[in-house]
This record gives structure tokens, C-alpha cells and sequence, in this order.
């Protein structure tokens, strides 16, 4: 009992609102909840400070439970066989990513994330699909970790002489895949006379 009470007490973290807020939205989504309680629910999440005032907007919906990998600060994606995942513009990114998937493609657009840690670990475990990062100015990234089988690493950020800010470390595994971390497409101006 007193385990329980010292982990209601815990303080959350921003990526562990986040994943309320995606429940919630799972919960709309499945006509569990109304259009109202979302809005309601979600600033409640969105202003919870600790782990029991977050876990009560979700104490009533069947199925839905804060994920103890974000209240870690792990946040594990992935995608059914052959399909994709997609993450861009402005999403909060723990300090450690777990990706797994299968004769899929994702794609990781961190430019506009709210990065929560200096360094952030990706986990990859990835057969027969391919993965793109797309870094913002400044990161850099250590592949050294990451095995790969009959697949390929195309690496056009690098380490550089020091890590950034933030630092990108790849592990995990790569079967019959392919790997691209790169940074986003310059855009061209055109001018008009």
C-alpha cells in the first residue's frame, strides 16, 4: 500500500501527458468518450503534475492505461507488417525511442520536436523495411551500436568532432533494411522580377 501511495505521488513528465493525450484521443476515436469530455479530459492531463492526477482522467475508460515505458521515459512505436509510421512537426521526444516494424517504412521528422533530453537512444528493430531520421541543425549522431544484416546505413549527419545538441545514439538491429539519417531539405528561394 504504501508503494502505491508513493507512486501516485510521482511527478510526470511532458511526454508522459502526451500519451494520455493519444489515449484520449484512441478513447474519442472509439466513441468511448464525447467531442466534450476530450476537451475536458485532455486539459486535465495536460496540467497534471503528478502520476495519480494523470491516471484519474483515465480511470474510467476500459482499456486505456498510462504506459509505463513513457513513465520511464521510453517511447516505444511501431507498425503493423508493411504498413508505415510517420511522426513530424512539433511532438515531445523522451530521452529513449524503442522503433519496431516490419517491411514497413518510418520516418522520424525531429526539426520541429520538443526534445526532452541532451541525448536521446533510439532502439531500432527493424526487418526488411527502412528507417528515416531527419535531425535538426546542430545534432549529431553515433551509429557504432546499431548491427546490421544485409542492409544499408546512409549516415549524411555524422558524429562530428564533439555530440551536439542533442546527440542522436542508434542500437538495436537491422535486418534486410536500409537506415537514413539525414537533415531537412533546404528550401530553395525563387525570385520574381
Amino acid at each position: 500500500m504504501a508503494g502505491e501511495l508513493e507512486h501516485r505521488h510521482l511527478l510526470v513528465s511532458d511526454a508522459e501527458r502526451m500519451h494520455v493525450v493519444q489515449l484520449l484521443e484512441r478513447a474519442t476515436g472509439q466513441g468511448r468518450i464525447s467531442l466534450a469530455e476530450f476537451t475536458t479530459r485532455s486539459d486535465r492531463a495536460l496540467t497534471a503534475r503528478t502520476r495519480g492526477e494523470l491516471n484519474a482522467v483515465l480511470i474510467d475508460v476500459p482499456g486505456m492505461v498510462l504506459n509505463e515505458s513513457v513513465a520511464r521515459g521510453e517511447l516505444v512505436l511501431g507498425h503493423n507488417a508493411m504498413s508505415s509510421l510517420e511522426r513530424r512537426g512539433r511532438w515531445t521526444v523522451p530521452g529513449r525511442l524503442v522503433l519496431r516494424g516490419t517491411a514497413g517504412h518510418t520516418l522520424l521528422d525531429f526539426t520541429e520536436a520538443v526534445i526532452a533530453e541532451p541525448v536521446v537512444t533510439i532502439e531500432l528493430h527493424n526487418a526488411l523495411g527502412s528507417t528515416t531520421l531527419i535531425l535538426p541543425e546542430g545534432a549529431t549522431v553515433n551509429v557504432d551500436s546499431l548491427a546490421m544484416t544485409a542492409g544499408a546505413v546512409t549516415d549524411k549527419v555524422g558524429g562530428g568532432d564533439r555530440p551536439g545538441d542533442p546527440h542522436f545514439i542508434l542500437t538495436g538491429t537491422v535486418r534486410f533494411g536500409s537506415v537514413e539519417i539525414k537533415r531537412p531539405a533546404r528550401k530553395s528561394r525563387f525570385f520574381r522580377r
